[in-house]
């Protein structure tokens, strides 16, 4: 199975504007995402995806192969597919890294494309919410699987709703999962994806798999027990330092 891991590095951004160059202890961010990517091994090949020559210059600086993609892309999955695309190699598969996850685990990595087969068309990673205030943070989408651990649907509710036991206690009483977004997609479905329109329940939820579940795609969902921590903001990163012990 070849497998492309590919990096998406926006440079603009309205809550951290140029968050691939930030420094981290002594690296960038795009430079931690990028080592840690490379000691995957189940990738054939990395690439990252920018649309800003400063961003293209620091990534080749560190030895990265980069694609320059236009600005305007509504998501990362659509930068994948153009830097695919660009690329000019055919892939069985296409992961989709995360460039703001500087701590990513490369076992995190390999255990998506290990589920990589030509059955399933998108596959992506989850992890159990074992704590109230995780549960029922917003900004933690949840996942609903059907009995094949397929997405029926993602949310930022908590869903389901159980009925006769407290809030607090919900956690306690059914298994419920939360999205890791690391995406792998079969190079056929990503095409296909990428042309489809903005849906209802995307618009919503603000969450663009809602849109490839609606149109009758199916998402694998593979359990993880790394906990890969996003940076959304500049005050992220110290949170993210303690929660690492770094």
């Amino acid at each position: 199975m070849s497998i492309i891991g590919i990096i998406p590095a926006r440079y603009a951004s309205s809550r951290f504007p140029g968050k691939p160059l930030v420094e981290i202890k002594g690296k960038s961010m795009l430079e931690r995402v990028y080592t840690q990517a490379k000691k995957s091994s189940l990738l054939t090949e990395i690439i990252i995806a920018t649309d800003d020559k400063r961003i293209e210059d620091h990534a080749l600086s560190f030895g990265a192969k980069v694609v320059i993609t236009k600005e305007e892309h509504p998501s990362g999955t659509d930068r994948c597919f153009e830097a695919y695309t660009l690329n000019g190699k055919q892939y069985d598969y296409i992961l989709n890294i995360q460039g703001d996850e500087p701590f990513l685990d490369p076992e995190q990595i390999n255990s998506l494309a290990e589920a990589c087969n030509s059955d399933v068309q998108i596959a992506t990673q989850m992890i159990k919410c074992t704590s109230y205030d995780v549960l029922f943070d917003k900004g933690e989408v949840k996942i609903i699987l059907n009995s094949n651990k397929e997405a029926l649907y993602f949310s930022r509710n908590v869903i389901p709703f159980i009925k006769n036991k407290e809030e607090k206690e919900w956690h306690l009483h059914y298994n419920y999962f939360r999205h890791v977004g690391m995406y792998a997609y079969r190079a056929d479905i990503l095409e296909k994806i990428t042309l489809l329109a903005p849906s209802d329940l995307e618009k919503a939820e603000s969450l663009e798999q809602l849109r490839w579940l609606e149109n009758g795609f199916k998402i694998k969902c593979i359990e993880t027990s790394f906990d890969s921590h996003c940076i959304d903001t500049p005050e992220d990163i110290d949170k993210v330092l303690k929660l690492m012990g770094i």
